[in-house]
This record gives C-alpha cells, structure tokens and sequence, in this order.
C-alpha cells in the first residue's frame, strides 16, 4: 500500500449525498478478483453522460473527491475502495460516510476526511477553480485562498495510511515476534505438534 502524508491537486466538486457503493462500482464488476482496471467501472452510470465530472479536462486523474452526506452506503464491497483507487483518489472529503466503506478505504490507502457541510460547501467552490491540500500528518485541509479546516482521525488508522500499512504488511512486522511465540509453544506443548505421516 502507497503511504500517504501530503496530497495536493484538484479535487473533483461531486457533493452528491447518499451516494451508494454500487454507484461506486457496479455490481457486474464485482466478478474480478484484481484490483487493475476497476477504475473503468468506477461511476459507470454517471460517466455516460459525456459532460461528466470524472472524464472532464479540468478534473480527469484528480487525486481528491469531495462527496456528500453518507458516502459509501449500501452493500459492503470492498470494490467500491479498488475502484476509487484506481481511479487515482486518493483522498474522499464527505461529512459522513458508511462506516465499512470507511474501514475498507483505509485498508486500500484512501483517507476518508470528515469535515461539516459548511466546510464541503466551501471546498466544492474552491475546487471548481483551484486546488486543494490535504495533509494527514497536521490533519488539514488547505485552501490557497488561506481556508484551513481539521480533521479527526482514529490515531491506528493515522498510522497504517502514514506506513503505507495494510493488514498484511502489519502483520509481517511482528514476524520476528510470532516466530518466537510459535518457537516456545513448540517446546511448552509439544503434543499440539502436527502428527509427521510415515509413508
């Protein structure tokens, strides 16, 4: 997983409210096991319209989503947060989202901002001109018009994003821990040892 610290660019001025996660990613796209090439999909509906946000000039590979009220809602696939990444969001500012959304955006390297509607409504008329700064690390949102806004963030999740750590990886860093555990239980209970089959 990429880390992430600082992201800086346009931020796509969506703002819909209640968007679900089969808006996100259809449900005829949840047949593949590889994240690559979920992006195509992301929004399918929504970018039939050739006047879309996403495909636009001003806004196509823009790192930052600035959504609405309960973003992610509906069925818990984790397609939804391959999709978005694929797509090169890297961050999603909403006033709320759904929390498995929210779970599965983190384990993917996507920070999902919560801020209040005022400071979204401020966001979406900045981005439609100018870019946005998002730093984890002070948990700011920046304008180059000087608007700051802060964010909370559960401090675990602030750690994996920063590490670039899924829960592969954070397990893998206790590697030298659980070999020793498994070294002793070895020793302490040797009847848990598998049987060896003589053949």
């Amino acid at each position: 997983m990429t880390p992430i610290e600082k992201v800086e660019g346009r931020a796509i001025p969506f703002g819909l409210k209640n968007v679900d996660t089969d808006v996100i990613i259809p449900a005829h796209w949840l047949k593949t096991t590889t994240r690559e090439g979920m992006g195509r999909g992301a929004f399918e509906s929504l970018r039939a319209d050739p006047d879309n946000l996403f495909d636009s000039a001003e806004f196509k590979g823009a790192p930052i989503l600035i959504a609405g009220d309960n973003f992610g809602c509906g069925s818990s696939r984790e397609h939804a947060a391959w999709a978005l990444g694929d797509l090169g969001i890297r961050v999603v500012i909403a006033p709320s989202y759904s929390d498995i959304f929210s779970g599965n955006a983190v384990k993917n390297g996507i920070l999902p901002v919560v801020l209040p509607q005022a400071a979204i409504d401020r966001l979406m008329e900045v981005a439609a001109t100018d870019r946005v700064h998002v730093d984890l690390d002070t948990q700011t949102v920046t304008t180059p018009f000087q608007d700051r806004f802060t964010f909370e963030i559960d401090p675990f999740r602030k750690m994996c994003l920063l590490g670039g750590l899924d829960e592969i990886s954070l397990t893998e860093k206790s590697d030298a821990a659980i070999g020793a555990y498994e070294t002793k239980l070895d020793g302490d209970r040797p009847w848990l040892r598998p049987a060896v089959v003589q053949g």
